[in-house]
């Protein structure tokens, strides 16, 4: 119960943090489309996408090594933080595609209405992004609850979350505890 309350916690705040940064991330590539400053955008687009293109295992190497350097001592922090960093990149692209699809003369139609630009982003964008949000948010929390690598290699002591608890029990052996575990997490995700 301790590994499952651990993963909940850690997917939790890993996607409400990557949640917030990725719509963040997504308008404000789109906006330096519509600025023409495609190198800059096509730069931040390599970025976002490169969590996803490294090997999960080198991604698990390089932030155990940056956690170490900065002295940053190994628990669900770092184990949150470490989440986020992959997380975003899902979200991001999830909210780009939606953005691309989206009517731009919609928000253009609501600041000619006379809304200032925040209430127009708040007003129309926000809720035409919500199905990619959403879908984004839940494809990061499935990914999350589910990751083992980066987990392990962040993890401290006491933070151990239910892949790292199911790893640990495997070395014993496959009992009936296991298969009900494996089938929990197969009907959550």
């Amino acid at each position: 119960l301790s590994a499952l309350r651990n993963s909940l916690i850690v997917a939790t705040c890993a996607v409400t943090i990557s949640t917030i940064m990725g719509v963040l991330a997504a308008v404000g590539l789109a906006e330096l489309t519509k600025q023409k400053a495609l190198r800059l955008a096509g730069a931040m687009r390599g970025l976002v996408i490169l969590p996803v293109l490294v090997p999960e295992i080198a991604m698990a190497v390089s932030a155990l090594l940056l956690f170490m350097s900065m002295g940053f001592a190994l628990g669900l922090s770092s184990v949150i933080a470490a989440h986020v960093i992959f997380c975003l990149s899902y979200v991001t692209m999830t909210v780009q595609a939606r953005l691309e699809g989206m009517n731009p003369q919609l928000q253009e139609a609501a600041l000619d209405l006379g809304l200032t630009p925040t209430k127009a982003f708040f007003k129309v964008t926000l809720p035409l992004l919500a199905p990619g949000i959403i879908s984004g948010a839940l494809l990061a929390f499935v990914l999350s609850l589910d990751d083992f690598v980066i987990t392990q290699f962040t993890a401290g002591v006491g933070a151990t979350t239910l892949p790292l608890r199911i790893y640990s029990m495997v070395k014993f052996g496959v009992s009936p505890e296991i298969n009900a575990l494996s089938t929990l997490m197969l009907v959550t995700t």
